[in-house]
């Protein structure tokens, strides 16, 4: 089964050792808003997934199962 957007940034987050708070300093996002993306609660806009992608230094492709 294909992981979600949110849980392959939660697994990217804990592959480095960060908390949701470490992570929304890195990429200028709140800790909530990290916390609702990774859970489903909300759907990242194009600018958080280019941010994502740039961070973690993935395909948006990856990120977005494609």
């Amino acid at each position: 089964m294909e992981l979600s957007f949110g849980e392959k940034i939660k697994n990217l987050r804990e592959d480095l050792d960060m908390n949701q708070t470490e992570l929304g300093i890195a990429v200028g996002m709140s800790q909530r808003k990290i916390s609702y993306i990774e859970c489903g609660k909300c759907e990242p806009s194009i600018d958080d997934i280019k941010i994502f992608c740039r961070f973690f230094n993935v395909s948006a492709d990856f990120l977005l199962g494609i």
